[in-house]
């Protein structure tokens, strides 16, 4: 039996197969490629051998995919390339049993949150009236929710004295009451230090001093408050979809794994429930997720 320790040897053999025996075209390979490459990285990251696969170990992957938000027809496509994947694996001797033999693909008729295009953004940023006083806030309240992946709960209480943007990072604390860190986009980091030099105008309220997103008032926003910005932009700027700030949230993460991004540092920027405060101490390096951020996030370019 060839050896399956030797990932990219594998891989190379897959795309010659790809290539010669079923004779896809190169977009195709290119796309099943970048399907396995995500199931390696998630197995690389729970330091699971390829040998030792199971269809327990692609329903957890795929689990993975759900709750980032990635489209069921996304989710499909991915699940094709693996169950091809699988089946070169036995028809080529390096396993014994195909584990995705029992692997199904989503049901295209549920229903998950919408997903925004970078140009749909950008068209809510420019309907934005950047001469009024809300217009530099509601622009940063953008930019830290699709560029920091955060929770709309989380954006109404975000705190100044948790923000390190000459490092380009933030501590945000999510579902029950667990802190993490969380890299921040470059253009985050220029729209929220814009909006601090607007919010040193306000008459902040006692209690409110910490607060990072205030309005005219000088308290804190409110979660409907957020909605209500988010939902009246996308209409200004044409958009049809049924978002929310959520919305923004699932863009985030959907936009960074169809980059290529490390799957678990996805989950853990995301701030999943499964991932406790003292794992992402000891386990998330900020320098590395830094980098994914960086790398495959669409706002970076040019940073």
């Amino acid at each position: 039996m060839p050896r399956i320790d030797d990932i990219s040897r594998i891989l190379a053999a897959y795309d010659a197969h790809l290539m010669l025996e079923k004779g896809l075209s190169d977009n195709t390979r290119t796309s099943y490629r970048a399907d396995v490459t995500k199931l390696i990285v998630y197995l690389d990251g729970i330091a699971m051998p390829l040998r030792e696969v199971t269809c327990d170990t692609l329903h957890a992957f795929v689990a993975d995919l759900y709750d980032l938000g990635i489209a069921p027809r996304s989710q499909a496509r991915i699940i094709s390339g693996i169950k091809s994947f699988f089946r070169f694996l036995v028809t080529d001797g390096y396993l014994d049993v195909n584990p995705s033999l029992l692997l199904d693909a989503p049901n295209l008729g549920r229903h998950l949150p919408e997903v925004l295009t970078i140009a749909e953004i950008d068209a809510m940023e420019a309907a934005i009236d950047m001469s009024s006083n809300e217009g530099q806030r509601n622009k940063a309240i953008i930019e830290t929710l699709y560029g920091c992946g955060l929770r709309v709960s989380e954006l109404v209480n975000l705190e100044i004295s948790k923000l390190f943007l000459d490092d380009e990072y933030l501590v945000v604390r999510g579902k029950g009451d667990k802190e993490r860190l969380v890299p921040m986009s470059g253009v985050a980091v220029d729209e929220i230090r814009r909006y601090l030099d607007e919010r040193a105008r306000l008459d902040i309220k006692p209690g409110e001093e910490n607060i990072l997103f205030l309005n005219r008032r000088g308290r804190r926003l409110t979660r409907v408050m957020i909605f209500y910005i988010i939902k009246r932009l996308a209409a200004l700027a044409g958009i049809r979809k049924d978002i929310s700030p959520h919305t923004l949230r699932h863009s985030f993460a959907t936009h960074l794994l169809e980059g290529g991004a490390n799957l678990r540092a996805i989950q853990q920027m995301l701030g999943h429930e499964s991932i406790s405060t003292t794992e992402i101490y000891i386990h998330i390096d900020r320098s590395r997720l830094r980098e994914e951020i960086l790398t495959h996030h669409p706002r970076n370019a040019g940073y």
